[in-house]
């Protein structure tokens, strides 16, 4: 390759003219400047000894010279001043949240956590979106299959969850309630413009507490156990309003549970059931994995010591106090979303990211990054956020607003 040749000639000692100084990034030490002692570089910090300038370039620096000398002077002064005050001034101390008393926040996050108010999740970002398909916008019936064995006490604890969804079914509970955190599920509409249904009713109970079909389930096996409930109850085949939830006892393994789920929905095959129907299935964690799926009321052994601590649960019940978050979860996916091609986010509709996905482990303002947010206690120390029907209290995980577009609960304190 031919070499360049440079279009200034070439002189012993000397920059090229018109060279734009370069500042040394540890502001060190030499910048040429041709201008201020032509055609030697200057030097700041180490300054050519006089004896070694030839006497004919001695010469009195011009004004802008010493323009130019002063202007750098100043710029690395300023530079240096501001450096050491940086280095010696203290860190501004981090505000929290003013609590409200009868407020609790069992761990507050930083305070670019709490001050969002999208938290977790971005409708911007997974893109949820509509597929046109229904939701379940007239009264909804749920048809209960209790499989394994069940007290009375833990029953009736679910039913009062389900029958607190709707007003219609009893005197409304004080704020912040469960119907009007069901408000937020109601606000999702279908092609026509019709919303999911703010009524919710028990239509028909079934008890297996043989276990017809085995203690390990599988999802499949899961779809039998309904074929049975519709079979011997029998269950009317409810296509339009009907929700078949089936909760399993403390005793029954089910495919991926505690592992990847603790709950999910879909809807029956015809080979399978004979119909399609939309059910969701949840399970009793408390014996089996209750720092996975009752979380936060027992916590994973890692966040021991030094972590967040478990809540007492508002009923007493780890595993069924837990179970009813994932009910709600469920029920208000199952709504948005019961024949898989309605309310979700991703191209996948066999994955799909749905309503509740978005907001899963939030319960209260200031939630995000593995903090539950701000919840409430009653005076038995028992965390709570939601009330229902007979004075009963409820922890459910919030639920994404299409209005809002950010996950949304009725205890919110912004």
């Amino acid at each position: 390759m031919a070499a360049v040749s440079s279009p200034f000639p070439s002189l012993p000692n000397q920059t090229k003219p018109n060279q734009i100084p370069t500042l040394d990034p540890f502001f060190a030490i030499s910048i040429p400047y041709t201008s201020l002692l032509s055609p030697h570089p200057f030097t700041f910090l180490h300054p050519p000894s006089p004896s070694t300038i030839p006497k004919c370039e001695k010469q009195r620096p011009s004004i802008m010279s010493l323009f130019s000398f002063l202007f750098f002077f100043l710029l690395l002064t300023h530079t240096l001043f501001t450096a050491s005050s940086a280095l010696s001034s203290p860190a501004t101390p981090v505000q929290t949240l003013d609590i409200n008393p009868q407020y609790y926040n069992p761990k507050l996050p930083p305070r670019t956590l709490s001050s969002s108010k999208k938290f977790e999740g971005s409708s911007n970002l997974v893109n949820l979106r509509y597929h046109m398909g229904p939701v379940l916008s007239s009264p909804i019936n749920i048809y209960l299959i209790w499989y394994g064995k069940w007290t009375p006490t833990q029953q009736l604890l679910i039913k009062d969850f389900l029958l607190s969804i709707s007003t219609s079914n009893h005197r409304a509970a004080p704020s912040p309630s469960v119907s009007d955190w069901w408000q937020t599920v109601s606000l999702y509409t279908d092609q026509t413009g019709a919303n999911i249904s703010r009524s919710v009713l028990i239509a028909g109970e079934y008890s297996d507490r043989v276990y017809s079909h085995g203690t390990d389930l599988t999802r499949l096996s899961i779809q039998q156990v309904i074929a049975s409930a519709v079979r011997s109850k029998p269950f009317p085949v409810d296509h339009k309003n009907g929700i078949y939830l089936i909760l399993t006892s403390e005793d029954v393994t089910v495919q991926d549970f505690c592992r990847a789920v603790c709950g999910f929905h879909y809807f029956t095959f015809p080979s399978m059931v004979g119909y399609t129907l939309p059910y969701a299935w949840v399970g009793n964690s408390g014996k089996q994995c209750p720092e996975v799926c009752a979380y936060p009321f027992a916590i994973p052994g890692y966040m021991a010591g030094g972590g967040a601590s478990a809540l007492s649960p508002p009923n007493s019940d780890v595993g069924v106090d837990g179970m009813i978050s994932v009910i709600g979860h469920e029920l208000a996916e199952l709504s948005s979303n019961p024949l898989v091609n309605a309310w979700y986010a991703g191209e996948d509709p066999t994955a799909p990211t749905e309503i509740g996905d978005l907001c899963e482990g939030l319960y209260g303002t200031g939630g995000g990054g593995g903090y539950i947010g701000q919840v409430m206690r009653d005076k038995a120390g028992r965390s709570y956020n939601l009330k229902g029907r007979r004075g009963r209290k409820f922890l459910v995980q919030w639920i994404w607003s299409p209005v809002l577009k950010a996950c949304a609960g009725p205890n919110a304190l912004d």
